[in-house]
């Protein structure tokens, strides 16, 4: 989808929502709603939830369900079901799709278990990841998102530790890891890339898509810059675009000129720790990482 048909869809969150300046989270719900009809949402406790359903008040346009924090893909897999069940006894006939929503914590962490059985028992659900990388809404507690070398509430900066000390999970492998039809990575800065990966993965169920969504009050940046830090992200190859789609990899977007992943990480405050001369070998690390595992996911795609 082009920009001009996203905002004719004129699909997206209500007015009013919670969210703060700059947050990725109202970019990215806008992109997805605009590229995807007649759909059932399930989020999980999280940023999410907390900026569009303050009690007595929501932003959701769409049918919507709360669960706990654990919960997303097994509370859409039952929904998915009792609309199978309906359907087959006659008593509901449109065509519904299913969309799970969940940030980091609720997707790599605490909701991987709920996840991983609602893609080995093949719903026809999509489960879409926002990647923020630390359980945001509580305060930037690490998640195994976190990226190696960032600061967080619990992986502080300081004299004996410079942050985290492992690198991140890897949540696309992962749900590849199932034999699934289809998975994602994308970005919000990327509206096309995101919005035909929407539709390609509700034409493949089950489906996971991960994609990145800056934190603007936690990763420590100006809110004008949300989309510049995503594109960065891509440009340094720390956040590739690619999908895996019937057993087959394709990389989306390969940078002309691959940047330094420090170009990157200088953007925001949860970084600013490493730039000092003494924990410049933690960049250094982050970089042969990068590069390691782009270059697996070149060989991949070769395959």
């Amino acid at each position: 989808m082009n920009a001009k048909e996203i905002v004719a869809k004129n699909r997206g969150l209500e007015s009013g929502h919670r969210g703060c300046a700059g947050c990725g989270i109202p970019i990215l719900i806008k992109q997805v709603l605009s590229a995807v009809d007649n759909v059932i949402v399930a989020t999980g406790t999280g940023c999410l939830e907390i900026i569009t359903t303050p009690f007595p008040f929501t932003s959701w346009p769409v049918p919507w369900i709360h669960n706990a924090f654990e919960n997303t893909a097994a509370t859409i897999s039952g929904v998915e079901t009792a609309y199978k069940v309906l359907k087959k006894k006659g008593k509901i006939s449109k065509e519904i799709k299913f969309l799970g929503i969940a940030g980091d914590g609720g997707s790599y962490d605490i909701g991987l278990q709920s996840l991983s059985g609602m893609l080995e028992r093949g719903h026809n659900c999509v489960f879409l990841c926002y990647d923020n990388e630390a359980y945001q809404n509580t305060g930037n507690q690490r998640s195994s998102a976190t990226p190696l070398g960032a600061g967080t509430t619990t992986t502080p900066v300081g004299k004996i530790k410079q942050g985290k000390e492992e690198y991140r999970k890897d949540l696309a492998k992962i749900a590849i890891a199932h034999n699934i039809p289809y998975v994602a990575q994308t970005s919000i800065h990327d509206y096309s890339d995101l919005t035909e990966k929407v539709k390609k993965a509700f034409k493949n169920t089950p489906a996971v898509i991960v994609a990145l969504e800056p934190c603007p009050t936690n990763w420590k940046f100006d809110s004008s810059l949300t989309i510049e830090v995503a594109k960065k992200a891509t440009e340094t190859c720390f956040w590739p675009l690619y999908e895996y789609e019937n057993g087959k990899y394709k990389i989306n977007y390969k940078p002309a000129k691959k940047l330094p992943v420090e170009e990157f990480l200088k953007l925001q405050g949860r970084f600013k720790h490493l730039f000092k001369p003494e924990n410049r070998k933690i960049i250094e690390k982050i970089q042969e990482n990068v590069d390691k595992n782009w270059e697996e996911l070149l060989k991949l795609e070769k395959l």
